[in-house]
């Protein structure tokens, strides 16, 4: 209420709880008001009575929730189903228009204040992970994937000419079709094993550069997060040899955010060299419902442009989740989660350690990947079956253990005719099977206790499987065969 209904509620209640009421009223004005006026995810969490009078405000902006409105367009913020309406808080126009997703539509103020506020959040959340130099940024109703897509495709009107991506070898099927479905041509660069660790091979790198013609190259397309052992791509020195080689530079930084080491790369290839554009996932990042994703940079015209590339309008809901998700949490709650999260890293690399000892396997030495760990399965292995290793997949997620990869060797798989050798591994030739297990943003202390445990149980009961098969082979091989059957048939 305003303060001339205040006024007039003092006729039929106290004046005094009137003017309580009022000025609690206010306390939630003034967090709007800063907010607006900062354009900065607050300090503090807000509590869901304000995020909720906050959305409702900007909802009555919109025309569909105009008094008396009458629409007679094809396109009038109409829903059939209250529920519907409800969940999207009433602000039903979407975002953007048809020749820019970071516009302003005229049916549509609060959608738009939803939108700008939304995208001015995630940049300082960007600054505040550790890419303090980032210009521009905003939220697209996409994966991370399609995404990519459209950051490729804004750089074919760049370069008309130029037909190959270059990228460094990861084994995650959307970053490699959003390649293909941008129209490009792949080329892939398989990675350098050092100990146990996969790392860019920078000398084959610029030698597909050298071969290909810098003006045939769209861009390098390198990855920050990544599963173990693959470590986080070269960055720094990959953004110096694009700016050497005047190549544009997009960086899958999907679940980097959460990241202090994936953002401070990011950070490093900007000073020293070039990167024209990084994505990030908002589900993995942020714990909003997968669909959306971040397009920032370090020119602001380049990230508009990408803007400008997307067709029509966009679903405010990615917007809508991660807005109420940051406001919710404030600046000090996510980097809470971000301090527990490394945390946890640490925990669950001692409980994996733990426990690889108990089976007569380790961890893994990827010292360079802050997120995801592995865990050698060579006890599993066997005379180079993968039966045991695909089993403990099974196993574990029949036991609900979800999200942990097991990988065995020599897989193949084929996407948009290219033949991965080794898939899920990063490699052709890596020389052991392994499971993966990650510390991500809101995983929890009893997460990691039970997945190891229910890991421990499984490994138990593949070991004690195989030892009873070893004993009947034992038994079978030493008893004598007789006369009539020298075969032993």
């Amino acid at each position: 209420m305003n303060q001339e209904n205040f006024s007039l509620s003092e006729r039929m209640v106290s004046s005094s709880y009137i003017r309580q009421g009022a000025q609690a009223r206010r306390g939630h004005e003034q967090l709007i008001r800063q907010l607006l006026e900062q354009g900065k995810c607050p300090e503090r969490g807000w509590s869901e009575l304000t995020v909720e009078l906050f959305l409702g405000e900007l909802a009555l902006m919109d025309s569909n929730n105009f008094l008396g409105n009458c629409g007679v367009g094809e396109r009038e913020g109409r829903v059939a189903s209250s529920l519907v309406a409800r969940r999207h808080y009433r602000l039903i126009h979407g975002i953007g228009r048809s020749g820019d997703i970071a516009a302003v539509q005229p049916k549509a103020a609060g959608s738009s204040l939803l939108n700008k506020l939304t995208n001015s959040l995630v940049l300082d959340i960007l600054k505040l992970s550790g890419v303090r130099s980032v210009a521009g940024c905003f939220v697209v109703p996409m994966a991370t994937g399609m995404s990519l897509s459209l950051c490729f495709l804004t750089l074919r009107h760049r370069r008309p000419s130029a037909r190959y991506i270059i990228w460094p070898r990861i084994d995650q099927k959307s970053c490699f079709k959003a390649m293909i479905t941008a129209g490009f041509e792949p080329v892939v660069v398989e990675n350098v094993l050092e100990g146990d660790e996969l790392r860019t091979d920078l000398e084959a790198v610029e030698r597909q550069i050298q071969t290909l013609g810098a003006e045939n190259v769209l861009c390098v397309h390198s990855t920050t997060s990544c599963f173990a052992p693959r470590a986080p791509d070269r960055v720094e020195e990959l953004a110096a040899m694009c700016s050497k080689y005047d190549i544009p530079h997009i960086v899958n930084n999907a679940y980097g955010v959460q990241s202090s080491k994936c953002m401070h790369l990011i950070q490093q290839g900007a000073r020293l060299g070039r990167v024209d554009a990084f994505v990030q996932s908002l589900d993995k990042n942020f714990m909003v419902p997968v669909g959306g994703a971040i397009i920032a940079g370090f020119d602001k015209a380049f990230i508009q442009e990408i803007s400008q590339m997307y067709p029509g309008r966009a679903s405010a809901s990615p917007s809508l989740d991660v807005l109420i998700t940051l406001l919710t949490l404030g600046a000090t709650g996510y980097k809470r989660l971000l301090a527990e999260r490394k945390e946890l890293y640490s925990f669950l690399s001692q409980e994996l350690s733990s426990l690889a000892t108990a089976h007569g396997e380790r961890v893994l030495h990827t010292p360079h990947n802050p997120i995801s760990l592995a865990m050698s399965l060579d006890g599993l292995r066997g005379d180079g079956d993968n039966a045991a290793v695909t089993q403990l997949g099974s196993m574990l997620f029949t036991r609900q253990v979800s999200g942990a990869r097991v990988i065995p060797l020599g897989k193949e798989q084929t996407i948009g005719g290219h033949t991965f050798r080794g898939f899920m591994s990063h490699s052709e030739a890596y020389p052991r099977p392994y499971l993966n297990a990650a510390s991500a943003v809101g995983i929890t202390r009893d997460d990691v206790a039970l997945c190891v445990k229910r890991l421990d149980k499984c490994l138990k009961a593949l070991r004690k499987d195989a030892g009873v098969l070893v004993e009947v082979m034992d038994a079978f091989h030493q008893t004598p065969m007789c006369e009539e059957n020298p075969a032993g048939n």
